[in-house]
């Protein structure tokens, strides 16, 4: 993918531009990192890209928030890194695909206040429950950030990979034109069966925890 055609896109009035771009040879194949800096803020988000986009229907594409705690620090509290490690694994086999990361912290609330949630969820609050008494809604995350990133890399449509289906309305009310979804796949642990069973109950996710296998 050339430089030139990404700058080619942005306007003056987009969220995002494009900051850097560069090869990136990773354990799922070689694929080039895309940093766009979101305007009027210091986040930089990075979208992984395998192939050419521009012009392509049906593009296997992750949109994925940041989470530290399982992604670096192994949590099993969540099923984030393996949500994001099946998408990526994906895209590998893939001829191409995309996985967008947006620095959203913990459902947007940031991270000292998803470490504060934790901590009511340890005195028995779900997940929800937990960021409501710290008076946030229940998901502050955004996607327009993510469908400008997608509509400077061209594709026509995508195939979202995930169980939200908030996630989906999300960005076909941006403009994305989502022709399918493709479940994202993650095992479940005794630590998070709680937090995938109310996900499900409470907000819609599908997410069929009988067919996922359960680590010990």
């Amino acid at each position: 993918m050339s430089t030139a055609h990404l700058h080619a896109v942005p306007r003056p009035t987009d969220l995002v531009e494009l900051y850097a771009e560069a090869p990136l040879p990773t354990r799922h194949g070689l694929l080039r990192a895309i940093v766009f800096r979101e305007r009027g803020t210091d986040k930089e988000h990075v979208v992984a890209v395998k192939g050419e986009l521009r012009g392509q229907e049906s593009v296997p594409v992750r949109v994925h928030s940041e989470c530290l705690t399982s992604e670096i620090l192994g949590s099993l509290k969540c099923d984030c890194r393996e949500q994001l490690e099946h998408a990526l694994d994906l895209i590998g086999r893939s001829e191409r695909g995309a996985v967008i990361y947006l620095r959203q912290e913990g459902r947007g609330i940031g991270l000292g206040n998803k470490i504060r949630a934790y901590a009511l969820q340890a005195r028995g609050a779900d997940t929800y429950e937990a960021n409501r008494a710290l008076g946030f809604g229940d998901d502050l995350r955004r996607y327009d950030i993510a469908a400008q990133m997608l509509k400077q890399l061209g594709a026509r449509s995508i195939d979202l990979i995930t169980n939200n289906p908030a996630k989906i309305a999300a960005l076909e009310a941006e403009g994305v034109v989502v022709h399918r979804r493709i479940p994202s796949l993650a095992k479940t642990n005794p630590h998070n069966i709680g937090y995938l069973k109310t996900k499900r109950e409470r907000t819609g996710h599908l997410i069929e925890l009988a067919e996922q296998k359960t680590s010990a």
